[in-house]
């Protein structure tokens, strides 16, 4: 096991901990995502920042034991989504995967055995993701499946600042709770993806497809 699957605190700068890994990294894409640098620093105006919004599909939700089998990414900024740059990737998984979980995400046997393994759309991930704010909703299982993959494969950090819609969603519903509710523990709201959207008159969108949940995802982020 990796020593570094342990868990793990934020960097308390990260701008020095871009600094040092540009520096220190040893894989070369890895060096390079670093070497762009953080998108924004948090005086950054959002209208002026490039996004990405960033979903997987996963055998289960620990990032010990399960494994990602697609991944979703979709550009956008606060005014505009660029489906034409989106990408997506089914992903070999390593293990066989139940029925009972092709049924949830729909990625059949057939689509998983002639899919690449990660190493081989590594470099371009990193691509796509590198100097842009990545928006997730629920970032313990995006940065923490991907951390936990990293560094499996080269035993090197990869950890970035994400934007949660989820966490979003959260703090403006507990803003939005009066004092009774607060005092008495009135049942907060559903921050689910499609709860979330249905509040801001979003349209509603299948789930458990990493492309479709990353288009989502962007679109709540906007809204």
């Amino acid at each position: 096991m990796s020593t570094l699957t342990k868990p793990f605190a934020l960097p308390e700068d990260w701008q020095i901990f871009y600094s040092t890994q540009a520096r220190e990294a040893s894989n070369p894409g890895l060096a390079e995502f670093y070497r762009q640098g953080l998108v924004a620093s948090p005086e950054t105006p959002v209208g002026d920042i490039e996004m990405v919004a960033l979903d997987f599909e996963t055998t289960g939700l620990n990032a010990e034991e399960d494994h990602i089998l697609s991944i979703g990414l979709v550009p956008f900024d606060i005014s505009r989504i660029y489906p034409g740059r989106s990408q997506e990737w089914v992903i070999d998984p390593g293990e066989p995967v139940s029925d009972e979980s092709i049924l949830i995400h729909g990625i059949t046997h057939s689509e998983l055995e002639e899919a690449p393994a990660f190493t081989r759309v590594l470099y371009q991930f990193l691509k796509n993701i590198a100097g842009k704010l990545v928006v997730v909703h629920y970032r313990y299982i995006e940065r923490e499946f991907l951390r936990k993959k990293i560094a499996d494969l080269i035993n090197e950090p990869l950890i970035f600042p994400v934007a949660d819609t989820l966490e979003l969603e959260h703090d403006i519903l507990n803003g939005q709770r009066g004092v009774f509710s607060r005092l008495f523990k009135k049942s907060r709201q559903s921050v689910r993806l499609p709860d979330a959207r249905s509040r801001y008159g979003l349209p509603a969108y299948q789930n458990h497809n990493a492309m479709t949940d990353a288009l989502a995802t962007a679109e709540l982020f906007q809204a």
